[in-house]
C-alpha cells in the first residue's frame, strides 16, 4: 500500500478569534532590529511553513497593470522564498497570508490623514484544519496596484516581511524593512533583514501547535 502525502495547506474547517496583546520583545541583545519588533504572550506570530494566497487576474488575458502587480507579488515572494519555507496555494481558505491587489484606506492620526502604498493586517484565530485545532497567524497583505514597478515589488517585500512575522520597523534605511522607502527601492533583503528573521524563527511559539478551542474577541494588528 502506497503511503498518502499529507496535504501541507489543508483548508479550514474552522475558525475563531483569538485576542493576543502585543508589545515589543524583551531581550536586550536582540540580533539585528530585534528589539524593535512585536511579539504575544504566546510567542511570535511565526509558523514552521508559510501557505501564501495571491490574488489572480480578474481574466483569463490581465491588462499591464495587473501583469506588473503579479510580477512584482511574484519577485518579492521569491526573494522570501529564499530564506524561508512557502508554499502557493489557489484556494484562500488553504492560506496563512493572503495578499490582494487594492490600495489600503487612509489612516486618520493625530497630524492628519495618511496613505500608503501597502498594509499588513494580523488576525490571531484558532483554525481547525483536518479535525485538529491549531493557533494560527492569518494575514491579509494590500498591495496598491498604482505604483511604478519597483517601487510595488519594494511594497511587497516589506509587507510581506510583516506577513511572516517581523512586526515591527528597522531604523537603518538600507533594509528591507525600513520605515520607509529612501530615493531607491529596496528589493532584496539585507544581512540585518535575514539575521533578524533568523533569530525570530528561533524563538519559542505557539503558533503552529495544537490548542483549546476557547473563543475570544478578535484583534488585529497592522504595520505600514
Amino acid at each position: 500500500m502506497v503511503a498518502l502525502t499529507p496535504d501541507p495547506c489543508p483548508p479550514a474547517q474552522e475558525v475563531r478569534s483569538v485576542d493576543l496583546r502585543f508589545a515589543p520583545i524583551a531581550v536586550a541583545d536582540a540580533p539585528g532590529y530585534g528589539q524593535q519588533l512585536a511579539t504575544t504572550g504566546l510567542g511570535p506570530p511565526m509558523l514552521p511553513r508559510w501557505c501564501v494566497w495571491v490574488e489572480p487576474a480578474s481574466s483569463s488575458e490581465p491588462s499591464r497593470w495587473e501583469a506588473r502587480w503579479q510580477r512584482g507579488v511574484d519577485q518579492s515572494l521569491k526573494v522570501w522564498g529564499q530564506v524561508l519555507p512557502m508554499i502557493r496555494v489557489v484556494d484562500p481558505q488553504r492560506a496563512h497570508v493572503r495578499i490582494e491587489r487594492r490600495r489600503p484606506p487612509r489612516r486618520q492620526l493625530p497630524d492628519g490623514w495618511r496613505a500608503s502604498n501597502g498594509r499588513s493586517l494580523l488576525e490571531t484565530l484558532n483554525v481547525r484544519r483536518q479535525e485538529v485545532w491549531r493557533l494560527e497567524p492569518r494575514v491579509t497583505v494590500l498591495v496598491s496596484p498604482e505604483l511604478r514597478a519597483s517601487a510595488l515589488q519594494a511594497t511587497a517585500l516589506h509587507e510581506l516581511g510583516h506577513a511572516f512575522g517581523l512586526w515591527g520597523h528597522s531604523d537603518q534605511a538600507g533594509d528591507a524593512m525600513a520605515v520607509s522607502q529612501g530615493r531607491s527601492p529596496l528589493l532584496r533583503l539585507s544581512k540585518r533583514d535575514q539575521l533578524t528573521l533568523e533569530w525570530m524563527r528561533r524563538q519559542p511559539t505557539q503558533f503552529g501547535k495544537p490548542v483549546e478551542t476557547d473563543q475570544t474577541p478578535e484583534t488585529r494588528l497592522r504595520n505600514d
